[in-house]
């Protein structure tokens, strides 16, 4: 599926940041032409689209880090296949962030000019029992932490962290971690240029509810989308640009968010279901039941139909409405065309950030991982966190 199928799919007709990318590029390239990266989590949906974005301006180096070392041969099967060949040293590593190898290995060189962290947990899914949820916080908030520090000592100019809209006002854990990663990510911007992002659901990557779609259609399976949550989207190459934008241009302490509007581009996910199945050669055939979608998904197809299940949302963390930033937030709208700007000042609670990371670890050397324990520490950090728990998750639908 390429870029204007995607476009079509979640009902745009025109790549959102084209204007800012063409009115800055000669200035970015000729930034990458001169500059060393690290991706970190350069894998992923996201990652790659970063990687791309770097690699095609022609980097004196760039390193991707990822513990997908599946994905990591595609992406250079497929660097190699679109753009060739660059100048400088293109390289892969297969790592944990959080192991003694990477650590090795950011001893062993480490000089970039700027690192980009694309490594995460991002699904409301993973934060169902406290072992996921657990490594959520590393992945997120401590293994960041870490790498901004290491970034500091080997006298790094920028370091980029991708953040969520799911951050502004969580209502989740996830969201609720990336929320607290921006608070690490404040009191080290005393010591280190930062900047981040927070943007929609990246249409069709990895994992997600619109990928589900083709592995749905792949395995000959009926299509399950919730009808009352819409959703702002992005292509995987626009969440390319928008991280690049944000790591070369944005100033200490910025957060990017692409201009989206209500009114233009919020879309339902069974909107779009029907949308896809449409593309794909069929007509959505809405069903009431599981077992009538599996039952049907026998016969439909020959038919030209696909048997669908469309649902209110009733699981844990599920927010019926997007915003990347809050009312408390200084705004800039004004610097580029459709990409916005939060402006931070330098704010943080050392003794807060420090209590976190203490109960966590203590609970990490308990023998009884307690869910609830760990939400409490959550609430601490975040005192307005809009949490219910209702004992039903992703995971019990199809």
């Amino acid at each position: 599926m390429n870029e204007k199928e995607v476009l079509n799919l979640i009902g745009r007709t025109n790549e959102l940041f084209e204007a800012d990318i063409n009115k800055h590029d000669k200035e970015l390239k000729k930034i990458v032409s001169l500059s060393s990266f690290l991706v970190i989590g350069g894998a992923g949906s996201i990652g790659q689209a970063v990687v791309k974005e770097i690699f095609k301006r022609n980097p004196k180096k760039i390193h991707v880090v990822d513990i997908n070392e599946n994905n990591l041969t595609e992406l250079v099967r497929d660097i190699r296949s679109s753009y060739g060949y660059i100048d400088g040293d293109f390289n892969t590593f297969a790592l944990d962030i959080g192991s003694v190898e990477y650590d090795a290995f950011i001893e062993s060189d480490g000089h970039y000019d700027y690192v980009l962290n694309l490594s995460a947990l991002k699904h409301v899914r993973s934060e169902e029992d406290p072992y996921t949820l657990m490594r959520m916080i590393d992945i997120n908030i401590f293994n960041t932490d870490k790498t901004i520090m290491q970034s500091i000592k080997n006298s790094t100019k920028k370091y980029f962290c991708v953040s969520t809209d799911k951050a502004a006002n969580p209502v989740n854990l996830m969201g609720a971690s990336k929320r607290i990663m921006e608070m690490f990510l404040m009191r080290r911007s005393k010591d280190i240029d930062i900047s981040t992002s927070r943007f929609a659901n990246v249409a069709f990557s990895d994992g997600s509810l619109l990928h589900g779609f083709n592995q749905r259609i792949y395995k000959r399976q009926p299509i399950a989308a919730p009808n009352d949550i819409k959703r702002y989207f992005v292509t995987s190459k626009e969440s390319g640009e928008l991280c690049l934008m944000s790591c070369i241009f944005g100033e200490n302490r910025d957060v990017f968010f692409p201009k989206l509007s209500e009114s233009l581009h919020l879309i339902s996910f069974s909107d779009i279901v029907v949308k896809y199945l449409k593309y794909r050669g069929y007509d959505a055939q809405i069903c009431s039941s599981e077992e009538e979608a599996r039952n049907l998904v026998k016969t439909l197809p020959n038919e030209g139909k696909w048997p669908c299940l469309f649902t209110e949302s009733d699981t844990t963390g599920e927010k019926d409405f997007e915003e990347f930033y809050t009312d408390k937030e200084k705004l800039d709208m004004n610097r580029f065309f459709n990409l916005g700007v939060i402006k931070n000042k330098l704010e943080y609670n050392e003794s807060n950030l420090n209590d976190f990371k203490y109960a966590i670890n203590q609970i990490k050397k308990s023998n009884n991982w307690d869910k609830k324990l760990i939400v409490k520490e959550f609430f601490k950090m975040l005192p307005n966190f809009d949490y219910e728990d209702k004992r039903k998750y992703l995971n019990e639908k199809m």
